[in-house]
């Protein structure tokens, strides 16, 4: 039987969506400001009349950010370590993850502790600078994919899911002559497509907004990725602009900061668009996975 609400839960009710619509606005409004800059001119932004909506709108800041090579090769460089190292890292978190999963793998625990271990207790910068330096990753690309190959969190999920795999199937699976990886490939991976989606994108947006360990590791500004190249842009206080290029007419309408906030959406508009077509997989693989530790 359905009971009418009470007075209370409905007040209870109208705060919540009241106080969650004010925290997504206060989340959406600013990318909201910094888009309708990227499209508005520079008398516009430099006297303070650009709020939610572009005025004098151009798209000469676009025009700029798409033309510049630097740029573009910063982006490719992001796009590669954010393929190549979720793919590492989803790799590697499940190589670990389903053997300590399994209750007849033998030292399971131990190897447990120690992943928990790193949780608790990281090495410091200049250590961790010391071993890349000696592994000559230093001013390579693998520098940004290869340390993190394994987080101790997402690690812990991706365990949490495979302990819910009944072990009949696993064993129907040894009795018909599967071999492990065979299983692994056919069994076990078509089953983990939620907790796969999820911790992608966990280590995707981790790759796509890699900034500190380019800093440390790389040198080579062409290896920067795009966050170090944004951060150029934005504390760069001159953007050089050659005023006897035909390709920017429209001069007198572009300022500094409209390409900065033009680079800055163009680097993240992409990872946003990769959240809806993984949505579902996202929700279920953080609801089953975090339910049994």
């Amino acid at each position: 039987m359905n009971r009418k609400p009470t007075a209370g839960w409905q007040v209870f009710n109208i705060f919540n969506v009241l106080f969650l619509t004010l925290l997504s606005l206060a989340m959406l409004l600013p990318f909201l400001n910094v888009l309708a800059q990227s499209f508005s001119s520079s008398q516009a932004i430099v006297n303070g009349k650009v709020l939610f909506w572009p005025v004098q709108f151009t798209a000469i800041n676009y025009q700029y950010v798409f033309s510049d090579a630097a740029i573009w090769r910063s982006f490719g460089v992001t796009v590669y370590i954010t393929v190549v190292g979720t793919l590492i890292n989803l790799i590697a978190t499940a190589s670990l993850a389903y053997p300590v999963s399994r209750p007849e793998y033998a030292g399971r625990n131990a190897v447990v502790i120690m992943v928990l271990i790193t949780m608790v207790f990281t090495a410091p910068l200049i250590p961790n600078f010391i071993l890349m330096k000696n592994l000559h990753l230093t001013n390579s690309l693998w520098a940004l994919m290869i340390p993190g190959a394994i987080s101790a969190f997402n690690f812990f999920v991706m365990r949490s899911f495979f302990l819910q795999i009944p072990s009949e199937l696993i064993d129907s699976g040894r009795i018909d002559g599967c071999s492990e990886l065979r299983m692994i490939w056919n069994i076990v991976l078509p089953l983990s497509k939620p907790v796969m989606a999820s911790l992608g994108i966990f280590y995707a947006v981790s790759h796509w907004n890699t900034y500190q360990s380019a800093l440390y590791y790389i040198n080579k500004p062409a290896l920067w990725p795009l966050q170090v190249k944004l951060r150029q842009l934005i504390v760069s206080e001159d953007i050089s602009i050659d005023p006897n290029s035909s390709q920017f007419s429209g001069l007198a309408h572009m300022d500094p900061e409209g390409i900065k906030m033009a680079t800055i959406i163009i680097a993240t508009i992409p990872i946003i668009l990769i959240y809806p077509f993984l949505q579902r997989h996202f929700v279920k693989g953080m609801m089953v996975g975090s339910v049994k530790s």
